[in-house]
C-alpha cells in the first residue's frame, strides 16, 4: 500500500482500485459467459453426431441456438463493461500520480 501525500490523492487511488476491481469482476462474467459458450457448443455437437447430423449442420443450429446467442452477447457485454472500468481505473490512477507529483513540488 503506498503512502499518500494528500486525502485527495488518497480518494483517487481508492476510487482507481475499486474501479479495478470492479473491471476484474466484469472479465470474470465474461470468462463464464464464453465458457458456457464452449460447453453448449461441445454439448449440441455431440448431439447432433448421435443424431447423425454433421458437423457443419451442428455449427449452423447452435449458432442460430438462443443460448449461444445469449452467452456471446453476454461475453460482449461483460468485456465492454471491464473496458469501461479499466478505461476510468487508468484515468484514478493518473489523477493520483499527479496529485502525488504537484504535492512534491510544494
Amino acid at each position: 500500500m503506498p503512502t499518500f501525500n494528500s486525502e485527495e490523492e488518497r480518494a483517487a487511488w481508492a476510487l482507481a482500485e475499486s474501479l479495478s476491481e470492479q473491471a476484474r469482476t466484469m472479465m470474470r462474467q465474461a470468462e463464464a459467459a464464453l465458457e458456457t459458450w464452449k460447453t453448449g457448443k461441445e454439448m449440441n455437437r455431440l448431439r447432433c453426431e448421435r443424431k447423425g447430423i454433421s458437423a457443419s449442420d451442428a455449427e449452423i443450429r447452435w449458432a442460430a441456438s438462443a443460448n449461444s446467442k445469449n452467452a456471446l452477447t453476454d461475453n460482449s457485454f461483460h468485456v465492454g463493461l471491464a473496458t469501461m472500468y479499466y478505461g476510468a481505473a487508468t484515468a484514478s490512477y493518473s489523477r493520483a500520480l499527479y496529485l502525488r507529483s504537484r504535492e512534491s513540488y510544494r
